[in-house]
């Protein structure tokens, strides 16, 4: 069994914000799966389905990006599944637009959704699925990560949720070494 969980912030007014590009990458993966993300309870919108075999859900956490951790902790619990089995995409400002990074484990680094997951989970021994959002230029970083990409990023962004997709279906068919050759690529030019 996987537990996918993409990092955002519920509500209207964050959808296209550069900070819910996990909550993107899952929509993207549900369409790929035709896996319905529409359950409700412990503490985000989820939803079930098999793939080659393997039970899988996929979770948008509905506690904001801070406190994501709440719910993945309930994920896991409740599904009595070990952190191993647990994928999470998140945006990364360190990272080119249209960017990603799989890593096999690792620490949180500076986002504060997932500094939340590893301390909820209390390990940072799973995948992560990282999305290039780009780096602020001015201003505040909040300002930046709430904000929304202009048009030419959001096309770009649309294409990188696929690729994290594409990415996580690889990790869930125990391939996590082909994910990181494809995706892990010098960021020059992006």
């Amino acid at each position: 069994m996987w537990i996918i969980v993409g990092l955002g912030n519920p509500g209207i007014a964050y959808r296209k914000s550069r900070h819910n590009a996990g909550f993107n990458a899952i929509d993207a993966l549900s369409q790929a799966l035709h896996i319905r993300v529409a359950k409700r309870g412990l503490s985000g919108i989820y939803g079930e389905g098999l793939v080659n075999g393997e039970r899988v859900v996929l979770v948008k956490p509905q506690t904001y990006m801070n406190l994501s951790g709440d719910c993945v902790q309930r994920v896991l619990h409740f599904f009595k599944t070990p952190p191993e089995h647990l994928i999470v995409m998140y945006d990364d400002i360190d990272l080119p637009v249209g960017a990603l990074r799989i890593r096999a484990s690792g620490s949180a680094g500076t986002h504060n959704g997932m500094r939340s997951v590893v301390a909820c989970v209390g390990s940072e021994n799973f995948p992560r699925i990282r999305i290039g959002v780009g780096e602020a230029q001015r201003g505040e970083l909040k300002d930046f990560v709430l904000g929304k990409p202009g048009k030419a990023a959001l096309q770009t962004l649309d294409e990188v949720y696929q690729r994290a997709a594409d990415a996580a279906q690889l990790i869930i068919d125990g391939r996590i070494g082909d994910a990181q050759a494809r995706y892990n690529k010098k960021h020059e030019g992006l």
